[in-house]
């Protein structure tokens, strides 16, 4: 009986010492949460194939950590990106329906405050910065300032965006910042419909605004809040591609800055004078391209949230003190990467518009095109491929969690969507929350 309480005793003591281990090993320090929309294992494995080559090595491949994403919401398998966004800012799970709320019900974080974790970053003195290349009221990172009632409650949203106090707000959606009839710098009439002009009221809360590519290489990194305004609606043209080609429209916008420009200059201007720093970003288009089955559109959308990474990851090589973790909430669509030998899929021969089973197939300029040609193998050997479609919805799909830099050890191989937020708030504020 005595051997039984003694081992018993070191079991316990043996779990108090990791425990504390663990809480020892948490360094507060920089977050940056970069989120590309609807992406997965396999939109990241076409993408590197695209891009480097099947041996070839993506930035996203250069992550240290991995964390296999569950995506359930309370109510529902499946989730949205404004649900998914919830979970990520506050920590809990919430219904399928939800934009900072859960539904329509106040929501309580998981710190036991009723308020995001960038809004607590920002109370407790940390600066904060929001980017998207999509509209200003993409739930990917507006939720983390704005809730709502409803994700269609445009006007409210943007609202308390351009209101919430964010150091750097980069961002499309001019439309939405300005009242019916009064023109901006990329749109003939904003669409507000109570008079407000939220660019007039961020000019008076003390932002600088910028509209454009050239702006924002211009601007000073010592500035202190800046809104950048870079479309009326996205940053890109989430169209399929026979519509594309057949207005001439570009993926992406040309006054734009790219994703990594935003990102390089949010992370420059926020980390200036040495302060901590938590940085918010997502591209958009991954997911959108994605939802329209557009699948070069998709695969470029990557590259650009590949690129970002770069950027973030040159930040940590001399800012050590900083965790880079990245995740989407669901796959846009199921996409797939579908390859034969050349004998059998010719590439200067156009791929079938479906599948054997009806699923849609996309060549390099869309339906009934050319393949895909792979960047070399390790032997220089190239490879023709199509991408195949399941479906034109979010999907629960096969998400990843990546982390690196610091704390970067408390990403789990089971990952589930409130451990984002865990991972991020042990980072900002030094306490990992059960």
């Amino acid at each position: 009986m005595e051997g039984f309480i003694m081992k018993k005793f070191l079991l316990l003591l043996i779990l108090a010492s990791s425990m504390l281990i663990a809480q020892q090993t948490i360094e507060k320090g920089n977050v940056i949460f970069i989120h590309p929309d609807g992406t997965g294992s396999a939109s990241w494995n076409a993408a590197r194939v695209l891009f480097v080559g099947p041996d070839g090595l993506l930035n996203w491949d250069k992550f240290t950590n991995i964390g296999l994403y569950r995506s359930h919401m309370k109510n529902s398998l499946g989730a949205s990106s404004h649900s998914g966004a919830t979970v990520h800012a506050y920590g809990v799970k919430v219904e399928q329906d939800s934009y900072g709320m859960d539904g329509t019900n106040p929501l309580t974080a998981r710190s036991g405050k009723n308020k995001s974790i960038m809004h607590e970053a920002m109370e407790a003195g940390i600066r904060v910065g929001i980017v998207n290349t999509g509209n200003v009221i993409e739930p990917g990172s507006a939720v983390f300032v704005a809730s709502s009632e409803s994700r269609k409650n445009s006007e409210e949203i943007t609202k308390k965006v351009i209101e919430s106090g964010a150091d750097l707000i980069f961002c499309g959606g001019e439309e939405w910042m300005l009242p019916e009839g009064v023109k901006g710098f990329h749109t003939d009439s904003g669409k507000r419909t109570d008079g407000i002009n939220l660019i007039e009221k961020a000019a008076e809360l003390g932002y600088v605004i910028i509209y454009n590519k050239e702006q924002l290489e211009s601007l000073s990194r010592e500035v202190k809040k800046v809104l950048g305004v870079f479309a009326a609606n996205h940053t890109f043209n989430d169209k399929v591609e026979e519509e594309l080609t057949e207005r001439g429209l570009p993926l992406y916008q040309e006054q734009a800055p790219s994703f990594a420009e935003m990102v390089n200059a949010a992370i420059t201007i926020l980390s200036a004078n040495g302060e901590q720093f938590f940085l918010v970003a997502e591209e958009e288009a991954t997911d959108n391209f994605g939802n329209k089955n557009n699948a070069i559109g998709t695969l470029t959308a990557h590259k650009k949230a590949d690129d970002a990474f770069g950027v973030a990851m040159e930040f940590i090589e001399n800012n050590p003190n900083t965790l880079l973790i990245t995740a989407s909430d669901s796959e846009a669509s199921g996409m797939e990467l579908i390859g034969y030998p050349e004998e059998y899929m010719p590439s200067d021969k156009v791929l079938p518009a479906t599948d054997r089973n009806g699923a849609p197939i996309d060549g390099v300029n869309g339906s009934e095109s050319l393949p895909f040609i792979s960047a070399p193998d390790k032997n220089g050997n190239t490879f023709p491929f199509g991408i195949i479609w399941s479906s034109n919805s979010d999907l629960y799909g096969g998400v990843i969690a990546k982390s690196m830099g610091l704390n970067a050890h408390l990403m789990k191989l089971n990952f589930d969507n409130t451990d984002v937020y865990r991972m991020m708030y042990a980072t900002l504020f030094g306490v990992y929350l059960d």
